[in-house]
C-alpha cells in the first residue's frame, strides 16, 4: 500500500516503547530490595556511570564492577545480571502495531536508543526486534547518547532519508522536542491507544 503522506521511516526508542525500561527506577529498587543493597548509593554510582556505558566506553562488567562490586557482595555478577536482564518485559501490543505498519506501508523501522552493547544485544536477540528493526542506531554502536541531537542525525545520515519523511517515538518528552527541533514529526509514548490514535493522525492507519 502506497504512503501518501510521505512518511517512509518511524524512528523508535526501545525502552518506554517496545520493551520496559533497561534500568528502571523501579528496578532499581528491587535490586537493591533483593541484594541488600544502599539503594541511594546504587543510584548516585548508577547515574554517575551509565553515560559513559551507554556510549559503549564501559563493558557492562566494568561497569557492575564501578556501580554494585566496588565492594565484597554476597552475590556474583551474574546473579545480578540474570536479575537485571529479568526485568526487560515487551509490550506485545506496540510491537505487533509496529510489525503491521512496516508491511502494510513499506516502511524502514529504525531504533534510536540509549542502551549498552551487552543489555542491547540481549534485548535485541531477546525479543526478536531484529526480525522487523532494519537498523539500530544505539548510543553503544555509534559512541553518542541522547540528548545529544546528533544521534538523530547520524539516523538520519545512515538511513539516508529527510526529517519530514520521518515520525518518531519516545517516552522521554526532551528527546522528542529535540527530535521535533530537527524537524521530525514526534510522537509523545504515554500508552498504545493514544500512539495508534496519533499515528493515524499522520495517516499511518492500520487497516485490521
Amino acid at each position: 500500500m502506497s504512503n501518501g503522506n510521505a512518511i517512509t521511516c518511524l524512528f523508535l526508542d526501545i525502552g518506554g516503547v517496545l520493551l520496559t525500561d533497561g534500568w528502571s527506577h523501579d528496578a532499581g529498587k528491587m535490586a537493591a530490595k533483593k541484594f541488600r543493597m544502599n539503594l541511594e548509593e546504587l543510584n548516585k554510582r548508577h547515574t554517575e556511570a551509565i553515560d559513559i556505558y551507554e556510549v559503549g566506553k564501559l563493558t557492562l562488567k566494568e561497569f557492575l564492577n564501578w556501580v554494585v562490586f566496588y565492594e565484597k557482595r554476597s552475590f556474583t555478577q551474574n546473579q545480578f545480571r540474570k536479575f537485571i536482564y529479568e526485568q526487560s518485559k515487551s509490550y506485545p501490543q506496540m510491537i505487533a502495531l509496529i510489525r503491521r505498519l512496516k508491511l502494510q506501508y513499506g516502511l524502514k523501522i529504525v531504533v534510536v536508543s540509549n542502551e549498552g552493547r551487552e543489555f542491547n544485544e540481549f534485548r535485541i536477540h531477546k525479543f526478536k526486534l531484529d526480525e522487523f528493526v532494519d537498523y539500530f542506531i544505539s548510543s553503544c554502536y555509534v559512541g553518542l547518547r541522547k540528548p545529544d541531537a546528533d544521534i538523530f542525525r547520524v539516523a538520519l545520515d545512515i538511513v539516508r532519508v529527510h526529517p519530514n519523511q520521518v515520525i518518531y517515538i519516545d517516552n522521554t518528552p526532551m528527546f522528542v522536542q529535540i527530535a521535533e527541533c530537527l524537524g521530525i514529526q514526534s510522537i509523545l509514548q504515554t500508552d498504545y491507544k493514544t500512539t495508534f490514535a496519533k499515528l493515524a493522525s499522520f495517516g499511518l492507519k492500520v487497516v485490521e
